[in-house]
């Protein structure tokens, strides 16, 4: 679930067919805006609702409908951006993540002109001029630029609230809905994120975090269904992720102990090997002393110590 940002219609803009959403948490809706003859105008309220999405492929939407649609760089810039708000981007970072350590000879001039394109398109699709995009939705910072978005539009910015929420519920106890917010919070990656997006250094790092973090939430989510004595329905999903993620411990365990509360003792016990041979073999270090620990209560089936060792 995206949760939607509503903006109050002003003039000729577009109305929003739901209520307004009354706290504001992004500058863009309400800076106003100089025209080109030098006269200042209203402040800009782009009109319905608009949703920015990076866990899967990038999205912007207005009322369901697609904003962007540019490729290669620009779009690597915007994601960048993204990934940054509500912070600046110096340019000398962006030229980094779209060159690397080879700009080419003009490249803050290459730079600025995918600025004023993005800028374009998105005064295009929403009616307004690139002078109230400029201004609001996308500005020129102190030597960078910055994207201000009303964050509970923001799929990235949804998913960190409801992994923070479920990690207070898990603190109180409340196991049960922790495990369903937590599966909200994961019901909003459509797939890796930034999938369509050509990735420079500063973009692979972060994605990579993106992914860290995903991958974390997923071995909450499956120790949640464990409390909840769900093992037989998060088997087949482990027995996926261990493959993909062949050194992640927390993961193995989890899996271990789900196919044990399910009746399958030697299996997990080869979950557990797989696990040493593979850590051995590409890490050159054994598996920690809990999970071995864990792997010794199953082999004499010792339910009372399965259950009391921490994974």
């Amino acid at each position: 679930m995206v949760v939607r940002c509503q903006q109050k219609p002003s003039g000729g803009a577009r109305r929003p067919s739901a209520p307004e959403h009354e706290e504001r948490h992004g500058s863009w809706g309400t800076v106003g805006a100089t025209a080109a003859r030098g006269t200042t105008v209203e402040p800009a309220h782009y009109g319905g609702s608009m949703e920015f999405r990076v866990l899967g492929s990038l999205s912007i939407r207005d009322n369901g409908e697609e904003l962007i649609h540019t490729a290669g760089k620009p779009r690597q810039l915007l994601a960048l951006l993204l990934l940054n708000e509500p912070h600046r981007v110096s340019t000398s970072s962006l030229i980094t993540e779209l060159w690397d350590d080879t700009p080419p000879q003009r490249a803050m001039t290459t730079l600025q002109t995918h600025i004023f394109y993005l800028r374009k398109e998105f005064a295009s699709k929403l009616g307004v001029t690139s002078g109230v995009i400029a201004h609001g939705l996308l500005q020129t910072r102190d030597g960078g630029y910055q994207i201000n978005i009303c964050r509970n539009s923001f799929d990235l910015t949804e998913f960190q609230r409801l992994r923070n929420r479920a990690q207070m519920l898990l603190h109180s106890g409340d196991t049960l809905d922790a495990s369903r917010v937590l599966s909200e919070a994961l019901g909003l990656w459509r797939g890796p994120a930034l999938m369509d997006v050509e990735h420079g250094r500063l973009l692979r790092a972060a994605v990579a975090e993106l992914d860290e973090s995903r991958l974390d939430t997923l071995t909450l989510f499956f120790g949640t269904q464990l409390e909840l004595d769900r093992h037989r329905e998060i088997l087949s999903d482990l027995a996926r992720l261990v493959v993909r993620h062949p050194h992640h411990e927390r993961l193995h365990a989890r899996y271990m102990l789900a196919l044990y509360r399910s009746g399958y003792r030697a299996q997990a016990l080869k979950v557990f090997d797989e696990l040493r041979r593979n850590m051995l073999d590409e890490l050159g270090m054994a598996p920690s002393a809990s999970i071995a620990r864990l792997r010794q209560a199953i082999q004499v089936a010792d339910t009372a110590a399965v259950n009391g060792v921490c994974v």
